[in-house]
């Protein structure tokens, strides 16, 4: 990469990720956490037992806009969220009084987001939610902010790595068809994982990393095989059991292909940019070498 065109090529390339024609701050500083969600969820957890109704209507009503972001595909609804309080009632217990913890860890995460501006000076802080959902997602975005569950949060050791590896989402432009295949959607989160490592020195995903580099040779080849369906089966987020693989490998090898074309970059901050804002896939998949010998 020419140094001489750093400037013509990053102009070309301040595309700005889906869902965001909001305006959010562009100072670090700004970024705001949210944990009232938390309070109301206790509310209504301790009204539980003593009510006619449901407390979690009031939970779900009075949430914030982050929370209504979390209600498809995952809360669902009041009562769905009430049979799995009930079912679990225990593990819920276990994250009682974690939003002073997180109050705590913000002032951790912060710096980092000034890390994120150094590598993408393009980059925006939309408020970060806590919200209490039905153990289905650690974390999520939406055209709101960043959302994570909180009674995922079993530790806050990874927190900071899961708030930039969201905080990426939100940068990252995303296919304009709005549907991706395998191979797309592995170098999504593989880039959102790679740029949370750059920025916090946390490297995520630790299971999926550890199986595959060690059985890196058949996982490329099944990749190579699959990687322009939409099936993310035994790639992403869930397994059919046909061997011990853990779940998201695709996290790995998009990992592995960001890492490859970055590793070969000149310019290492515009390489974060073109990261951020691929338009063709296959280019980039070409562009980084990573399964070269394993496509004829």
């Amino acid at each position: 990469m020419k140094k001489t065109l750093i400037l013509i090529l990053t102009t070309l390339s301040l595309t700005k990720a889906v869902g965001q024609e909001k305006t959010f701050p562009q100072d670090p500083q700004e970024a705001i956490f949210e944990t009232s969600d938390i309070q109301n969820f206790w509310i209504a957890f301790d009204l539980m037992e003593n009510s006619n109704i449901n407390p979690f209507e009031a939970y779900i009503k009075n949430g914030t806009i982050g929370l209504q972001g979390f209600i498809p595909n995952r809360i669902i609804s009041a009562d769905s969220l009430l049979k799995m309080v009930k079912r679990r009632k225990q593990d819920y217990e276990k994250i009682r009084g974690i939003e002073v913890k997180i109050k705590e860890v913000e002032k951790k995460v912060k710096p980092y987001f000034y890390a994120l501006e150094y590598w993408y000076p393009y980059a925006v802080y939309p408020p970060v939610y806590f919200v209490v959902g039905r153990f289905n997602s650690g974390g999520t975005t939406s055209e709101n902010g960043l959302l994570i569950g909180a009674e995922k949060l079993t530790s806050l050791d990874h927190l900071p790595e899961l708030v930039i590896h969201e905080s990426i989402h939100f940068q990252q432009k995303w296919p304009d068809s709005g549907e991706t295949n395998l191979l797309q959607q592995s170098i999504l989160e593989g880039m959102a994982d790679f740029i949370a490592e750059l920025v916090t020195g946390i490297k995520g995903n630790q299971e999926a990393n550890k199986y595959g580099n060690e059985h890196k040779e058949e996982l490329c080849k099944e990749f190579t095989e699959r990687m322009y369906k939409n099936d993310m089966q035994d790639w992403l987020y869930a397994t059919s059991g046909k061997d011990n693989r853990p779940n998201d490998l695709g996290y790995w090898i998009g990992y592995e292909i960001v890492k490859a074309y970055f590793d070969k970059a000149d310019d290492k901050k515009l390489a974060v940019n073109h990261i951020l804002n691929i338009e063709d896939y296959d280019r980039f998949l070409k562009d980084s070498g990573y399964l070269e010998k394993f496509m004829k």
